[in-house]
C-alpha cells in the first residue's frame, strides 16, 4: 500500500474532507503533530466519528467492498457495460480492477484513522475526558480496526499489518505482507483489546461489547473453531430483549425503518451529507437508479419459490418493464443503512457450528428459527452433511444482497463445486497492481 496510498490514508484520516469523510479541522499535511489532531475530549470524539465515516465510505461498506462479496457469488448479474464488474461474476478478476483498488485504499484509510485514535486518545490529558469516556473511544477504534483487518484477510489473504499512525507519506513503505494466519491473529488481538474497554450495552451504530462478541463469532466460524463460534453467537442470541428475528423478513428494512432489533451493527446514512450509494446500483431507472446489477434468473426463481424463499421474496421486485431488481436498498436519497451484522447471521453461524459439533437437533432448531421467520416449514435435514447444506442454502437467500455468499463458499471449500472455479488461486483477490508499482516489498497473490 504505501507511498501514494498511505499518504491518501493519512490525508483521509487527518484532514477535512467532504461529506461523510470529514474528520479533523486541520490542513492536509505530510506530517501533522498530535497537538493539532487529538488533544482534548471534543477532538477525540471527532476522531472516532472519522473512523466510522471511513467504514461508511462508498468504497468500503458504502458499496464497493460489499459488492465483492455478492457479485462474486452466484445470485447477481451485471446489466451494464463495465467489464471490471463482469470480472467478479466470471471469477477472473484482474489486478488492474478499480473496484479492488478502491476497496483496498478505503480499508487502509479506515485502519489509519483507527490507529490515530488507538495511539493518541490514551495520552490526552483533558480532565473532561475521563477514563469512562476514553475507554469506549479506544475500544470502538480497536473493534473497527479488527473489522478492517478481517475484511482484508478474507479478501486478499495476508496483508501488511500497520498498527501505528501514519505521519509521513513514505513511513510505511517497504513493509512486507504478513500471512493470512497472522492477519487473522491481528483481528483477534484487536477484538480482545476492545472487549474489556466497551460496556455490555446495546448500540446498533457503535461498537459495544456485544458487537465484539458478534464479530468474534464470525471470526471463529472462519477459523473453524466451532465451539467458540457457538459460544459467542449464543452470547448475543441470548439477549432476546434486544436482538430478535423480526417477522416478516422485510421488517428489518422495509418502510424506511432502521436500527431494528434485527440489527447488531449497521451503518447510518442520513441521505444528505452521508450517502449510501447502493440504491443507485440496484434500483431501476423508474426509481432513479441504474439497475446496473440485478438478481439473476436462478436467484429470482429461488427467492420466489414459496418453499425456498418464503417471504424473503421481498428482496426482489419488478420494474415497469417486468425486469427484476434488488430491493434491499431503495431509499431516495441514499439513506439506507448498510447491514454489517444481523442477528440472523448469528443464528446461522451457531447452526453451522452446532452441526460441525454433532449437535444436530440444536443445529436444526437454529435453521428452523430462520425458516420460520421466512414463513417456511421446518427443515427435513437431520444428518450433519444435510444440515450443513441447509445452512448454506439459507445463507444464500438470507444474505443474497449482503457481502456473504462469495466468502461463505470460499471458507467452506465449496467454491469449486458450486461456482465451478477450478483454480484455487482465484479464491483470493489480486493485490491491486497500483500498490505493487508503488511498493516493491509487496508480492502478488499466486496465479495473478
Amino acid at each position: 500500500m504505501k507511498r501514494i496510498n498511505y499518504f491518501l490514508a493519512l490525508s483521509l484520516g487527518l484532514s477535512v474532507l467532504t461529506s461523510c469523510d470529514s474528520f479533523l479541522d486541520v490542513e492536509p499535511k505530510a506530517s501533522i503533530s498530535d497537538e493539532q489532531t487529538i488533544f482534548d475530549k471534543a477532538s477525540a470524539e471527532t476522531a472516532l466519528r472519522g473512523v466510522y465515516n471511513a467504514v461508511a465510505n462508498s468504497s468500503y461498506y458504502g458499496t464497493t467492498f460489499q459488492s465483492i462479496g455478492y457479485l462474486s457469488g452466484d445470485n447477481i448479474q451485471w446489466t451494464g457495460s463495465q467489464s471490471q464488474i463482469q470480472e467478479f461474476i466470471n471469477h477472473r478478476v484482474n489486478a488492474e480492477n478499480s473496484t479492488i483498488s478502491g476497496a483496498w485504499i478505503a480499508i487502509y484509510a479506515t485502519i489509519n484513522r483507527a490507529n490515530q485514535v488507538i495511539a493518541k486518545v490514551p495520552a490526552v490529558t483533558d480532565p473532561t475526558l475521563t477514563d469512562a469516556l476514553k475507554n469506549p473511544i479506544v475500544g470502538e477504534a480497536y473493534f473497527l480496526r479488527a473489522l478492517a483487518y478481517f475484511d482484508l484477510a478474507r479478501t486478499w489473504g495476508g496483508v501488511p499489518l500497520i498498527t501505528q499512525p501514519t505521519s509521513s507519506p513514505s513511513e510505511n513503505s517497504g513493509i512486507k505482507r504478513s500471512t493470512q494466519a497472522e492477519t487473522y491473529a491481528q483481528v483477534l488481538k484487536d477484538l480482545d483489546a476492545a472487549e474489556p474497554l466497551l460496556a455490555e450495552t446495546v448500540n446498533r451504530y457503535h461498537a459495544t461489547r456485544k458487537t465484539v462478541w458478534a464479530l468474534k463469532s464470525r471470526y471463529y466460524l472462519y477459523q473453524k473453531d466451532w465451539a467458540k463460534a457457538e459460544e459467542y453467537a449464543t452470547k448475543v442470541i441470548s439477549d432476546i430483549t434486544n436482538y430478535k428475528l423480526l417477522t416478516p423478513y422485510s421488517a428489518f428494512f422495509a418502510n424506511n425503518v432502521r436500527g431494528t432489533q434485527e440489527s447488531v451493527f449497521e451503518i447510518f446514512y442520513n441521505g444528505t451529507s452521508e450517502i449510501n450509494d447502493h440504491r443507485g446500483q440496484w434500483q431501476p431507472q423508474t426509481n432513479g437508479g441504474t439497475r446496473q446489477w440485478a438478481p439473476n434468473d436462478v436467484f429470482v426463481a429461488l427467492v420466489n419459490d414459496p418453499l425456498v424463499g418464503g417471504n424473503r421474496s421481498a428482496l426482489a421486485a419488478k420494474d415497469n418493464q417486468s425486469r427484476w431488481y434488488g430491493n434491499l436498498y431503495y431509499r431516495s436519497p441514499g439513506s439506507d443503512p448498510s447491514y454489517v451484522i444481523r442477528i440472523a447471521e448469528l443464528y446461522l453461524i451457531r447452526a453451522e457450528a452446532r452441526a460441525q459439533l454433532a449437535k444436530l437437533t440444536d443445529a436444526a432448531a437454529d435453521v428452523n428459527a430462520i425458516r420460520t421467520r421466512a414463513g417456511l416449514a421446518a427443515t427435513s435435514a437431520s444428518s450433519k452433511d444435510d444440515l450443513l447444506l441447509a445452512v448454506e442454502n439459507e445463507r444464500r437467500i438470507e444474505f443474497a444482497l449482503e457481502p456473504h455468499r462469495w466468502f461463505d463458499l470460499v471458507r467452506t471449500g465449496r467454491a469449486a463445486t458450486v461456482l465451478g472455479i477450478t483454480d484455487p488461486n482465484r479464491y483470493l483477490m489480486p493485490i491491486p497492481s497500483v500498490q505493487l508499482q508503488i511498493d516493491k516489498a509487496l508480492e502478488q497473490n499466486p496465479g495473478y
